[in-house]
């Protein structure tokens, strides 16, 4: 059995212990020593892009934010439903998941960060939705296991009343704001249409071949103001 090779350790801004490992030409992170994502179970990463980015293509210069690089798998699905001219603001606060994506070394998203349609913010997601005439036409969470911050505990203020108005003050009208969970959470879902969004719960697979499933909370602005 070919052994887990441990790339690197980070700590988060509340001081939990961040690792990357590489096992078989795939990558994953662990947080504190728990699995939190890998490359192998990603379906679900790259369906978030692909809901958050349906219909986008058909707008000219359309805006899109991704608060949460990990291992890149959603930077990289969204590249490739997204126009030419689009622009795609990427935030992370962790300097050394950057650092570990933009590595030559590492099969991660170094290409997808070397896009020039990519502006990439080291910092808190939550920050960038409350500045002014953000304007998105997408927005993609994807910074912890979900309602319940497991990577950092500053996280759960975008799961809370107050942060999904900010999100949703920041998506332009008809904008679509999708949420990643590893795990269902019906209250999350009320508090999303609470806030007046039109709301959509999925469940994906983390694998092809996999019973597993993690789940996708689609919130849509309507369309007036």
């Amino acid at each position: 059995m070919k052994p887990h090779e441990h790339l690197g350790t980070a700590a988060t801004p509340d001081g939990s212990t961040l690792s990357l490992y590489r096992h078989d030409g795939d990558y994953s992170l662990r947080i504190d020593g728990v699995p939190l994502m890998s490359t192998r179970q990603s379906m679900s990463e790259q369906r978030l892009a692909e809901v958050a980015c349906a219909g986008v293509a058909r707008i000219e210069g359309p805006r899109v934010l991704i608060g949460g690089l990990g291992l890149g798998v959603t930077l990289t699905s969204a590249l490739k439903l997204l126009p030419h001219d689009a622009t795609v603001l990427v935030v992370e606060i962790v300097r050394d998941v950057i650092s570990w994506n933009q590595n030559p070394d590492y099969a991660l998203a170094g290409p997808a960060l070397a896009d020039p349609r990519v502006e990439l913010r080291c910092g808190d997601v939550a920050r960038i939705l409350r500045e002014p005439g953000s304007g998105f036409d997408a927005i993609m969470l994807d910074v912890d296991n979900g309602a319940e911050a497991m990577t950092t505990s500053g996280n759960y203020q975008l799961y809370a009343g107050t942060g999904i108005r900010a999100a949703k003050d920041a998506l332009r009208p008809g904008g679509r704001l999708v949420y990643w969970s590893a795990t269902e959470d019906q209250a999350f879902a009320n508090t999303l249409e609470q806030a007046g969004l039109v709301v959509e719960v999925l469940k994906v697979p983390t694998h092809p071949s996999s019973k597993r499933v993690n789940v996708l909370f689609s919130a849509r602005r309507v369309s007036k103001r």
